[in-house]
């Protein structure tokens, strides 16, 4: 028998992503992994005094609003880069009709931990802007801070294109600009709902930090436990990473390639 080639970011079709599944599973109620994510992210943001991040990314930002709401003090534009058709038009309807009722318990907890936010998760969505495309039309050294949440590692099977979208990730900020992520940990390739099987890589610490050290500084890796109130995706729980793109030599884009 012959080796199973393992699935690219291409062979899945995102355009038909299960919006309406993936909310139910994971965002309709504000689960203990969020939670955590959200009291590690906040404390990135809290560094920031408000609008003084000029722009910054959400690569991949899928239909979850909580990385975006975020961002909404310390940063005056956020680029919600994403390419899946379905994820596109469920974020425009939520900037273009105000947020989804479930949205509120999570701005409560982020608000809580920054209170530079705006009083309402509508306008703390007015700085994003959904940008259509994919990590091939990142231009690198544009956004003084770039985020990613559960993206690297649940849209390839292939370690080598992990690493690919991982280095654009880093490559997307300025020279000393930060970075901040999070992935399932040793997720394997997963269903939502009844639909099909998605491409994803299993990644622990020591994968991040083979993939991460040589080309950040500053780099952290915390974690969050696995959290039962969610499906059983096959995962062991959540690895939070912060870090800064170098901001000497090895910050330029010739030398990270």
């Amino acid at each position: 028998m012959g080796t199973v080639r393992a699935r690219r970011n291409r062979d899945a079709d995102w355009d038909v992503w299960p919006v309406a599944d993936y909310l139910a599973e994971n965002y309709r109620l504000l689960h203990p992994c969020d939670i955590g994510v959200i009291h590690h992210h906040a404390a990135v943001y809290r560094d920031y005094t408000p609008g003084s991040l000029a722009r910054t990314l959400e690569l991949g930002a899928g239909p979850n609003l909580y990385p975006l709401l975020l961002a909404g003090a310390a940063s005056r534009r956020v680029d919600a880069l994403e390419p899946s058709a379905a994820n596109l038009r469920y974020l425009r309807r939520q900037l273009d009709e105000g947020p989804d009722a479930s949205w509120r318990p999570f701005y409560a907890l982020c608000r809580s931990l920054d209170p530079a936010l705006p009083e309402s998760c509508a306008e703390a969505l007015r700085p994003v802007r959904v940008v259509p495309g994919s990590v091939d039309d990142v231009v690198p050294g544009t956004y003084d801070l770039a985020s990613m949440n559960f993206v690297a590692e649940s849209v390839t099977e292939d370690f080598e294109e992990f690493t690919r979208f991982c280095d654009a990730f880093v490559r997307a900020v300025r020279p000393g600009g930060r970075l901040l992520a999070a992935f399932m940990a040793r997720m394997p390739s997963y269903r939502i709902g009844a639909g099909p099987v998605w491409p994803a890589c299993p990644v622990d610490e020591d994968v991040l930090r083979v993939v991460f050290a040589p080309r950040t500084t500053g780099l952290r890796i915390d974690r969050v436990a696995k959290d039962p109130t969610l499906p059983e995706y096959g995962d062991t729980g959540i690895l939070l990473l912060t870090a800064e793109r170098p901001a000497g030599p090895g910050g330029h884009d010739s030398s990270s390639r």
